[in-house]
């Protein structure tokens, strides 16, 4: 009897957790497919099918031309992250110097201050720079809390190599760049996967420094868009607008993680096995 109960109790288990990550994201999509008063009746399946919020999001709206902000914001990020990561990863993870694990734990403490507290200093920076109101602006600020991750997942990485394919390297001649791009970059794809989504994610995301340092419509990311998205009047909240809007930005994300859930894996826990 003991032996019976233990298995249910454990797909009992995983069936709740799946229900609580996932539920959120299925209503979701339930409410994006409702209009006028369906909206306010609590309905777990859809009855009606009303694809009417997905088109209205776009009429009135530049969505199309946020989507496409959010986008290139998320890959300029991704790379800039992953060039200036594995460089220094490099650095902290295969060259020995006085002050090297000081120094790592600074560039993760960076990442730890609250986005408030950078707020004001950015947004001085930015406009001294000339880049309030652009998507130049949001890459560089997006480096703040995306770099630090991204340094210490490929530095943690890049220790795990072995210390004989850098050695034989030097023998024949070759120096820093080409072992970081020929010997060193095939064998980091793992965590270049793993590092490169997860600063997508994040970047996509991001709503904060997006909502303050941009002004024009033409200029905003999606979670902004969407933040700002209005009704008829003040009065009313187009939740039908809102969830249509939401499902069409993650659902993307989610196909990304699946096609690459693998190597996100192994990424994340290569550097944690030693032997």
């Amino acid at each position: 009897m003991k032996g019976f109960f233990k298995p249910v109790g454990f797909y009992l288990l995983v069936v709740l957790i799946v229900l609580y990550a996932v539920f959120p994201f299925y209503y979701a999509i339930v409410t994006s497919l409702k209009t006028g008063s369906e909206l306010f009746r609590v309905d777990y399946f859809p009855f009606s099918w009303n694809w009417g919020n997905y088109l209205s999001v776009f009429q009135g709206h530049p969505f199309g031309q946020n989507i496409l902000n959010s986008v290139l914001v998320a890959l300029a990020v991704v790379a800039l992250s992953l060039l200036l990561g594995v460089t220094a990863a490099f650095a902290l993870g295969r060259v020995r110097f006085k002050g090297r694990s000081l120094l790592l734990m600074t560039i993760l403490g960076v990442s730890m201050f609250p986005q408030v507290a950078v707020l004001s200093g950015m947004f001085e920076l930015i406009r001294a720079m000339g880049l309030y109101n652009n998507l130049l602006g949001l890459v560089f600020t997006y480096q703040i809390f995306i770099l630090p991750f991204t340094v210490w997942i490929l530095t943690t990485f890049m220790r795990g190599l072995p210390r004989e394919l850098e050695e034989a390297a030097i023998m024949d001649g070759a120096g820093p760049w080409v072992i970081i791009t020929r010997v060193f970059l095939p064998l980091l794809w793992p965590a270049l996967v793993t590092t490169g989504l997860l600063a997508f994610i994040q970047a996509w995301n991001e709503f904060l420094f997006a909502l303050t340092f941009t002004l024009t419509d033409t200029q905003r990311t999606v979670p902004v868009a969407i933040a700002l998205i209005s009704g008829s009047s003040q009065y009313e909240l187009p939740w039908g607008n809102i969830m249509a809007a939401s499902v069409m930005v993650t659902v993307p994300i989610v196909v990304l993680v699946l096609i690459f859930q693998r190597r996100i894996i192994s990424g994340l826990t290569a550097g944690a096995v030693k032997g």
